[in-house]
């Protein structure tokens, strides 16, 4: 029998916590399957996370791997460094680019369920910092999905949430407690429907899949910009949303505007400290050097000292 509910979790910050308890809610015979992406270290071990959630759950507990038949009662959890995503029936796991500076990223995760289940996908956005999950949940959103954030108040950190409910008008605003619950109740007052989902959603899902760099394809997603991607120098494409914008490089990065200034930030730092390191080294050579023009020297010396001076200050104000 076809699994018809999917259940996508993100967290960050503190989610492995937030996790434990939302899914130690599900009961036994729970008619959905569910997938977690959580935000780890690359030297993270997510069968530890595993065998945690089975000391409190019923439900069947893995670390996806690639081609799993998808089954109802199971919690599917994103491998270190491995993007997870949602099919037809089955589990994928991809390499391909970060985005937010994630792998694995919540918004491929969630994108991916609502490209393939449409409005029979509930999206659940827990405790974390900074802003994956956002555009995820817009697509959850569009494709008539159900949305669920952890009510601010309860979560360690919120800006992931918030940053939800900002651009979205999320279905509920929750405890942790009391998901399990409103979930229950909205898949027995009805059968889901996928229904339609929207063109831009499965064409950027199906991207991400086949980890294309095809032009004609993601032209279709956005008009360029001046901008290139930090991470592989690759023009970048803005990505107009309903409620927000992203960025998108050829490669497959993805920023958001706030993350794609915070990677601007650092590779301009990264470029005023090699500047630093050059002035510096040309300053204690001439400082060093004696005999002819040394008066010479010693001024140019002075001026580098000036500069030098100048960018130190200018990264106390980045």
């Amino acid at each position: 029998m076809e699994v018809e509910n999917i259940i996508v979790i993100g967290a960050s910050a503190g989610g492995i916590t937030a996790v434990s308890q939302l899914v130690a809610s599900f009961p036994k015979d729970f008619n959905a399957a569910i997938f977690v992406t959580l935000h780890l270290s690359k030297e993270s071990r997510p069968d530890f996370i595993v065998n945690r959630l089975k000391r409190d759950t019923t439900l069947n507990c893995v670390v996806a791997t690639n081609g799993t038949k998808i089954k109802a009662g199971s919690v599917y959890f994103a491998p270190v460094d491995k993007h997870l995503m949602v099919d037809k029936q089955q589990v994928l796991i991809g390499s391909g680019a970060r985005e937010n500076h994630w792998r694995p990223s919540i918004d491929v995760l969630f994108r991916s369920a609502a490209a393939n289940y449409g409005g029979c996908v509930t999206g659940i956005i827990l405790t974390g910092m900074l802003d994956d999950g956002t555009s995820g949940m817009e697509a959850i959103k569009r494709a008539g999905g159900l949305t669920i954030v952890q009510q601010p108040e309860e979560a360690e950190f919120t800006d992931m949430i918030k940053n939800v409910m900002e651009q979205i008008e999320v279905d509920h605003v929750l405890k942790i407690e009391e998901m399990s619950k409103v979930i229950e109740e909205a898949y027995s007052s009805k059968k889901c429907e996928v229904g339609k989902v929207p063109r831009q959603v499965k064409l950027e899902a199906n991207i991400t899949k086949r980890m294309s760099s095809n032009y004609a394809e993601l032209k279709q997603l956005g008009e360029h910009t001046p901008f290139t991607c930090p991470e592989c120098g690759g023009l970048l494409l803005k990505v107009s949303e309903e409620n927000t914008d992203r960025y998108r490089c050829y490669t497959g990065h993805s920023y958001t505007q706030e993350k794609l200034e915070e990677k601007q930030l650092e590779e301009l730092e990264s470029s005023i400290w090699v500047a630093i390191r050059i002035m510096e080294e040309r300053r204690n050579l001439l400082n060093s050097m004696n005999g002819y023009q040394q008066e010479a020297r010693q001024e140019r010396s002075a001026v580098l000292e000036t500069h030098i001076k100048r960018l130190k200050k200018m990264l106390g104000t980045m």
